[in-house]
């Protein structure tokens, strides 16, 4: 390889037959990489002068006070709440957002990754679709030293920092609560099986029923594919439809919590003294449903702030920081249906 110009990872990975991602997460000491290759990167890249393009001489003379944010969805009550979040600390720092949104594909979240990219953007917050798979259009960002921020869905492909709510004991607290009511029988309308906030949410929700002798029943864990309303009110009827049906829905957002609510009311079942109910996110909707919703506040806008805060700090630095993860605190909001 030719010393005269400043090698690159594309130029490791392909001199050490890899991945330009294997490659980025070895320098990076990535958990999920062998101690053998993350030594033949880095040994690689010492004696050959690597510098990240993230502490390049030119790295601050291209910069555009402007950041990336795709979202699956921008009318939306909780990432509408992360990005007025993300937007207040941006304009604090004189920083502007460009934002896409997804519909939870990755083709479009690879048309907007490009686009931000041919935009020249200083750095990208992402929240992941739930098809994408591969990361390749993500990692890219990386490779040219622009430092990327996941939030509330994320890839552990990606070495990137990563800001999420605590869905482990966030489901934990909320089917616990659900216990101390004195419902017995608790089922979870639960999310895409794949997605990261859906696995965790189903861990704590079976965690807490282990911790209080209660048993786990599969049928009652039925999978959404959209994510609405729609699949509460037909998820509801299913499950109130089985031989053995359940006192209690914890449901995986407010919005299927709405339509789980309004099967209830249809078939006249009491709502909470015959079935309680539990959203997530605490939407505004959730006040005004009758019976109100108890739920679980995600704090949208803290968590926007604390992403857009640290891809900042990196911005600074001229780093693209490591793999730590930030949990924003939720808290659990008891209402009127889950209240005896």
């Amino acid at each position: 390889m030719s010393d005269k110009r400043r090698i690159t990872l594309k130029d490791i990975a392909r001199e050490l037959d890899i991945s330009v991602s294997t490659a980025s997460r070895a320098l990076n000491s990535y958990p999920g990489i062998s101690e053998e290759t993350i030594q033949l990167v880095k040994e690689y890249a010492k004696k050959h002068n690597y510098v990240p393009n993230s502490i390049a001489v030119n790295f601050r003379k291209n910069r555009t006070q402007t950041i990336g944010m795709i979202v699956p969805e921008l009318v939306h009550p909780f990432f509408s709440a992360v990005i007025s979040g993300a937007i207040h600390e941006a304009n604090k720092s004189g920083y502007r957002l460009l934002i896409s949104q997804t519909d939870e594909k990755q083709e479009n979240e690879i048309l907007a990754c490009r686009s931000m990219m041919g935009g020249n953007v200083d750095g990208l917050l992402i929240s992941i679709a739930n098809d994408t798979i591969k990361t390749d259009h993500i990692q890219e960002f990386l490779d040219e030293g622009k430092p990327v921020i996941q939030f509330d869905k994320f890839s552990e492909l990606l070495p990137t920092p990563k800001v999420i709510t605590d869905d482990f004991e966030s489901a934990y607290t909320a089917v616990k609560h659900l216990i101390d009511q004195g419902y017995r029988k608790i089922a979870h309308i639960n999310g895409l099986s794949a997605v990261q906030n859906s696995i965790d949410r189903l861990k704590g929700y079976k965690k807490a029923l282990e911790d209080h002798g209660l048993e786990f029943h599969q049928e009652w864990v039925p999978h959404c594919k959209e994510i609405n309303e729609s699949e509460g009110y037909d998820f509801a009827k299913q499950l109130m439809g089985l031989p053995n049906p359940p006192d209690a829905l914890f449901c995986i957002t407010d919005l299927v919590a709405l339509g789980a609510m309004k099967f209830l009311k249809e078939a006249k079942i009491n709502v909470p003294e015959e079935m309680g109910i539990m959203g997530f996110s605490n939407w505004k909707i959730s006040e005004v449903m009758s019976p109100s919703l108890s739920t679980v506040e995600q704090h949208g806008f803290k968590m926007g702030s604390k992403a857009t805060e640290i891809v900042l700090n990196l911005l600074k630095e001229s780093s693209l920081g490591n793999n730590e993860t930030y949990k924003i605190d939720t808290d659990l909001i008891a209402r009127e249906s889950t209240l005896k």
